[in-house]
């Protein structure tokens, strides 16, 4: 749907009625936005203003990929009739000058009419690239060379390009409607986002674009400013990746109430005066490289037929659903659920080898299922029953339960609602080999402690497709030990297994002790492994994988429920997304897709 066509003189005129004597108005467009509606009849510049303070030589550009970053051309873009048209000079850009004034060349936006319509520059959002040591700041003492990098834009129709805009812009993108307060600073309720605050003279919202612009040049990768601070740098460098430019927006949009405040708390009601260069400002480390992280697991527990397990997959019905919550940089900050956890010692010291940052691992979590009939119980009952809470600056995690899920393991609930004193707290040292030992204090409702069990984790390093050596005690007491051979086995590949899932490749050996008496049948144990090199077809080029694929384990607690019948010890088998599919990452070719 087009614009209402407002004819020209008419807003002329009111543009003349507005104006000071001697003076630009500050009143149209109040917020940077194209006000006129003419159609455009003959090419004409796209322009605009790059401000954090106007900004002189910051490289300013027309996203119309949307991947936050300049594209060269030439560049196709297809039209929404299907034609497509390709731009020889790529997206439009300039750099900005006087005043952060920029003025982009849109001619190639035009187009025969009987291809299609011309592309409308006001579709797509502008980005602006503050480049350090090159853009300069314009402020009352003169012009200030910028010291470090940051990324700013705008949505699109909107030519202020400025700290305030991009957040409007995330917030947009989050769908958030303009006007709403969610998450909102009381000081930025009412304030008009996309305008020039510097024309119109509105220190409190200079003061709080000059903050976030801080905040936004520390996010940014220390090789992306170290190669627009090159001498040869013009700010068209590709360096982020689609994913990376949106994360810095996100991490704006999260961090902006925080950053709000801590501004208004220093201004009081002097804004004009605020050191920015002095305030403490959040510090919040980024993961732009983007993982596939897990982020939410289903688990089928309870048989729909059978009274006991085990029984068939497909007789299989949802007990639990766990959810991840990382922060921006991937480091996991809780595991919550809907029904019961079961919290894995082993994995919990795989996991504090790395420091919590799941992506490090080998495989990123290994499931473990609660088969108390009490998870599909609480699963039934819709709400958070347990989590697992990792407080990394203390070298600690929290587990809470609100269920009876863990009785048979000694682990009572000390309320029926979660948020009070941890039912069980793990703690853990590091050796320089990265040896992790991890004590898990459990603890009586009344807080007293009742036990302590501890694992001594092997290296990290020496792990197998995500298996660590480890031994566990209660006291004195050696409950269990896994332990790896010294060699692996490795099966013969033939050409016929290039085209399989999954294929077993090699088998590694291992000793399972402890949990006496053991079943007679567990024994000569052996992991399961696809080793094979495959061409990935989406990239063209080879993935290896590392993966696990079966492996036994003894778990007498559980074994030990009324609906559990393990007389041969438990297994797992894991299955993995294929090589040619949607779900396959190629830097991460060893996440696990489904256990049974």
């Amino acid at each position: 749907m087009k614009p209402p066509h407002c004819p020209s003189v008419s807003l002329l005129v009111l543009a003349l009625g507005l104006a000071g004597c001697g003076e630009e108005s500050d009143n149209l467009p109040v917020d940077g936005r194209d006000f006129d509606g003419v159609e455009y009849s003959e090419p004409v510049a796209y322009t605009g203003k790059a401000i954090d303070g106007y900004l002189i030589n910051a490289r300013v550009w027309l996203d119309m990929d949307g991947d936050g970053q300049h594209t060269p051309g030439p560049m196709t873009i297809t039209l929404d009739n299907g034609a497509e048209v390709v731009l020889e000079a790529g997206e439009p850009t300039a750099m900005s000058g006087e005043n952060g004034d920029f003025a982009l060349d849109v001619a190639e936006l035009e187009q025969d009419p009987e291809v299609g319509p011309d592309l409308d520059p006001r579709d797509y959002p502008l980005h602006a690239l503050a480049l350090p040591g090159k853009t300069l700041e314009q402020t009352p003492a003169g012009n200030v060379a910028v010291a470090s990098a940051y990324l700013l834009s705008a949505p699109p129709g909107v030519r202020n390009v400025t700290p305030l805009t991009t957040l409007a812009r995330f917030r947009a993108l989050a769908g958030l409607a303009e006007g709403s307060t969610h998450n909102l600073p009381e000081g930025l309720v009412g304030m008009n986002l996309r305008r020039d605050y510097v024309q119109a003279k509105d220190e409190r919202a200079h003061a709080y674009a000059r903050a976030l612009a801080r905040f936004m040049a520390s996010q940014i990768p220390d090789g992306y400013n170290q190669l627009l601070a090159n001498a040869g740098s013009t700010g068209t460098e590709r360096y982020l990746s689609a994913d990376a430019a949106v994360l810095l927006g996100v991490s704006l949009a999260q961090h902006a109430p925080d950053i709000v405040n801590i501004v208004d708390e220093v201004a009081g009601s002097e804004y004009a005066t605020v050191a920015v260069e002095s305030l403490v400002l959040p510090e919040v480390a980024l993961e732009l490289s983007n993982p596939t992280l897990l982020t939410r697991q289903y688990i089928l527990a309870q048989p729909t037929l059978s009274a006991d397990l085990p029984t068939g997959v497909s007789d299989l019905k949802q007990s639990a659903e766990l959810l991840f919550d990382y922060n921006e940089a991937g480091q996991l900050q809780s595991i919550s659920a809907n029904g019961c956890l079961a919290p894995s010692m082993p994995e919990l010291a795989r996991l504090v080898a790395v420091d919590g940052y799941v992506s490090g691992l080998a495989t990123q979590w290994f499931p473990s299922a609660a088969l108390s009939e009490q998870s599909v119980i609480n699963y039934d009952n819709p709400g958070i029953d347990e989590r697992l809470v990792f407080d990394w600056a203390k070298d600690q995690i929290h587990f809470e339960t609100a269920t009876t899920c863990h009785e048979h393991e000694g682990i009572f609930a000390g309320s029926s609602e979660l948020g009070g004193n941890p039912e069980v707290t793990y703690s853990w040292t590091i050796d320089g080999d990265d040896r992790v030992e991890l004590e898990a204090r459990i603890f009586r409702p009344d807080g007293s402690v009742l036990t302590k069990r501890t694992l001594a984790s092997g290296s990290i390093a020496d792990e197998i497709a995500g298996f660590v050596p480890h031994t566990l005690s209660e006291g004195a007491t050696e409950l269990m030990s896994l332990q790896l051979a010294a060699t692996r086995e490795q099966c013969e590949v033939t050409d016929d297994m290039a085209g399989l899932d999954g294929a077993v490749t090699a088998v590694e050996p291992f000793t399972y002790s402890g949990y006496e008496p053991q079943p007679v049948s567990f024994s000569d144990l052996e992991m399961e492994l696809d080793t094979r090199t495959l061409l990935d077809p989406g990239t063209n080029g080879e993935v290896t994988f590392n993966r696990l694929l079966r492996y036994g384990f003894l778990d007498p607690q559980t074994a030990g429920l009324s609906n559990v019948d393990s007389t041969r010890g438990f297994e797992w088998m894991m299955y993995y997304p294929p090589v040619a599919s949607s779900a396959f990452a190629p830097a991460q070719p060893n996440l696990i897709e489904e256990l049974i």
